[in-house]
């Protein structure tokens, strides 16, 4: 990476950090946006375990858990089971969760991730195109919450609480 590639980066992350973090008084792993402040969340095209595109403009009109994740990440390891109860508890009520594995040997080190874990929801292979899109995605895991139009209602770097996770997606369901 050279100098001016890696400036760019980091003014970018800078940049989304600002627009994200800076919405909210909440503390720095967790950034809340209002609803008038929401930009739009990056699309993307990424395949699935079946080799199938899964597309997050596919996903308009449901409140999306978007969760940037690798299987030798402690903090994923205990989120994971908690996504799992969400997709069961909220589905029929307009809300998906979408995985978006960051491990550098694809499938060959998800898939029997994902069987022993019994992941209920859908779960993609991510790259770097895709996380700069998210702001270089410099922790695992980043969670971001998406609202119905398909924009952001809130960043998570790192681990957050079930209990936060809860309470946002119901307020986005309820919309």
């Amino acid at each position: 990476m050279t100098l001016s590639t890696s400036r760019r980066a980091f003014a970018g992350i800078a940049l989304v950090s600002a627009l994200l973090l800076g919405c909210s008084s909440s503390p720095a792993h967790r950034a809340g946006v209002s609803e008038e402040g929401r930009k739009a969340a990056p699309d993307f095209t990424l395949i699935d375990a079946n080799g199938r595109p899964v597309k997050l403009s596919d996903y308009k009109g449901k409140v999306v858990l978007l969760n940037f994740w690798a299987t030798w990440c402690g903090p994923c390891k205990t989120e994971i089971p908690w996504f799992i109860e969400f997709e069961k508890t909220y589905k029929d009520r307009g809300f998906e969760v979408l995985g978006v594995s960051m491990d550098e040997n694809g499938w060959q080190a998800v898939r029997p991730f994902v069987k022993k874990m019994a992941v209920n929801y859908q779960v993609v292979i991510g790259n770097d195109a895709v996380a700069q899109l998210y702001g270089g995605i410099e922790a695992l895991p980043s969670t971001f919450l998406i609202d119905r139009d398909g924009r952001i209602a809130s960043a998570h770097l790192g681990l957050v609480g079930r209990h936060d996770y809860e309470d946002e997606i119901r307020r986005l369901i309820a919309n």
